[in-house]
């Protein structure tokens, strides 16, 4: 009987400890440390990193670069779509002040043709780019090897 009794609380607690470590997994993919590469004289790319941050639940991390077309050119984004500073997510490259809810339509669509979103230049009311009183309409622009097209549009 005793022995029953143990072998039944050594089952409780490896199912308690798979929980735990499962859940503990789970934090870890929603704590996910996304990097966004910008020149360090740019204010505006750390309060769009704040609107990242907490738009994504995740961690941005900022790294300074000498050279942010560099880091552009290596992630192929296009002249035409570019803007002050470039993030890496699961992959995808967001170029700008993309809002997060547009990455996060990317992160759960997954769409195999495109390489990531921009917001060309630096419109005012965007993420980061927040004003009193002027706001400009933008549109999150999908890139990837098939062209460009709209991914969202914001008044």
């Amino acid at each position: 009987m005793i022995g029953k009794i143990a072998g039944t609380l050594k089952e409780k607690s490896l199912a308690g400890m798979l929980l735990i470590s499962l859940a503990g997994c789970s934090m870890a993919a929603q704590a996910a440390t996304y990097t966004l590469y910008r020149d360090a004289g740019c204010g505006c790319c750390l309060k769009w990193a704040d609107h990242a941050e907490q738009g994504l639940n995740a961690t941005v991390k900022a790294e300074n670069v000498p050279d942010i077309n560099m880091v552009k050119d290596l992630h192929g984004v296009p002249v035409a779509l570019r803007a002050c500073h470039t993030m890496i997510v699961e992959g995808y490259v967001i170029e700008g002040h993309v809002p997060a809810e547009a990455i996060l339509k990317l992160l759960k669509e997954k769409p195999e043709d495109v390489l990531g979103l921009a917001v060309p230049g630096m419109p005012m009311g965007s993420p980061g780019m927040e004003h009193p009183t002027m706001k400009q309409p933008y549109q999150v622009i999908a890139f990837g090897p098939k062209g460009q097209r709209i991914f969202a549009s914001y008044n």
